[in-house]
């Protein structure tokens, strides 16, 4: 082929219409000393227990070489699997003798598993509105139609959710699942309150749907008291759980899982097959040594301290800096602040200006499976450092300002 040629012809009608992940873009602006970086989900690189991993590994190299460089079981290493479970039943109280688990690479690869699993075209979902972008990314591929589930500072609304769910039942239709992230929520910062979790569960059952509780925060606990998880309530193995180590350990291990009925963990694990055989032996008896050994226990603590008062700076600096007519939210935990702009700003055009004054976020439109919602901005406080996310609330409010003026 000439250099001059195209490959369009060749890609399929999905690749076609595929689109990169907004987040991912902007990641090429990540480690750039002239950006403060607000538009990942990145933990701080000073949080990694860089040579605690390394010791762990050389242990692992040391005494299971040969396994930890071999194929490994689809659904994870049996060491793994049996200490995450026992620490998920611990820490979260989860019930019922039918549960099994199942390592995926990371959490991403766990939506895109529950899309290949559950989603035919034309099927209804429900996500929260806003919810995670990559999410929406992971399902978009399996053609589903979205119910959005209005949101307020208790979290999903479960009459909104019920109205909507009973409108689809006078078509004579109703949805397969709902996707939330719960506690700390994603772009929100948000948390669904315990009253809330248990009214799901019950619409669940009445309307017969599946829950996908994503929950990859709530050990990052600012203040306040622990919620409950929505699996920790659930009597009829209604709920999926998916877990994550990348924000609690480190997200190159991509070590993530899902947690729910055997039935449903057994099409997880044949879907998977497909997709890696595996997730890397290696990286799960390395997070094997290092939750059996109890290192992640007073890890957890550390990350605490480390990100509280970045969240901190980031909530002082939007007061002090934000002109009138902007709100934001105030997260007890997690990674980001959900900001929320006049309706005559669309921040997705506001973003290269904001690129040129210094600052990156992620526009809000990327959160909505229409993108029709373009005033809005999240924003990420656990990667810079306090001077450096003062230093980029103070840009961005500028960025705000020359836009309201013009």
């Amino acid at each position: 082929m000439s250099k001059e040629a195209s490959y369009g012809r060749f890609f399929s009608s999905k690749a076609v219409g595929a689109k990169a992940s907004m987040i991912r873009e902007l990641f090429k602006a990540l480690g750039k000393e002239d950006i403060v970086f607000f538009a990942g989900g990145a933990p701080a690189p000073e949080s990694f227990p860089t040579a605690l991993v390394g010791e762990l590994a050389e242990e692992v190299i040391r005494d299971k070489g040969n396994e930890a460089l071999q194929y490994g079981m689809t659904l994870g290493q049996p060491e793994l699997r049996e200490a995450l479970l026992e620490w998920l039943i611990r820490k979260y109280g989860f019930k019922g003798d039918d549960l099994d688990i199942i390592i995926t690479a990371s959490s991403q690869q766990a939506l895109d598993l529950a899309g290949r699993v559950f989603i035919n075209p034309g099927d209804y979902i429900a996500v929260e509105s806003p919810t995670y972008l990559a999410a929406l990314q992971a399902f978009r591929y399996y053609e589903p139609k979205y119910v959005m589930v209005k949101m307020d500072d208790e979290g999903l609304m479960p009459e909104d959710l019920e109205l909507k769910l009973r409108k689809l039942r006078e078509k004579g239709r109703s949805i397969k699942f709902l996707y939330t992230v719960p506690t700390y929520q994603n772009p929100s910062g948000v948390t669904m309150s315990e009253s809330r979790r248990k009214e799901l569960l019950n619409l669940a059952s009445q309307y017969d749907f599946l829950i996908i509780e994503d929950n990859p925060y709530s050990e990052l606990r600012y203040y306040g008291a622990p919620v409950k998880t929505v699996k920790s309530f659930d009597d009829e193995g209604r709920v999926i759980y998916f877990g994550t180590l990348s924000k609690i350990l480190a997200p190159g291990l991509r070590i993530g899982w899902a947690v729910g009925p055997k039935e449903i963990i057994r099409k997880f694990e044949v879907m998977k097959q497909s997709l890696d055989l595996c997730t890397s032996p290696l990286n799960q008896l390395i997070a094997w040594k290092y939750i059996s050994e109890g290192y992640l226990e007073k890890h957890i603590p550390e990350i605490i301290q480390l990100y509280r008062p970045r969240r901190n700076a980031m909530i002082k600096a939007l007061q002090d800096f934000m002109p009138e007519g902007v709100k934001w939210t105030e997260p007890k935990g997690g990674m980001f602040a959900w900001v929320k702009l006049p309706e005559e700003i669309n921040t997705t055009e506001l973003l290269n200006n904001a690129l040129s004054k210094g600052v990156a976020y992620v526009p809000g439109e990327s959160f909505y499976p229409n993108r029709d919602i373009t005033n809005c901005l999240r924003l990420n406080f656990t990667y810079e450092k306090e001077e450096r996310i003062r230093l980029g609330i103070q840009r961005l409010s500028q960025v705000i300002e020359e836009a309201l003026r013009s």
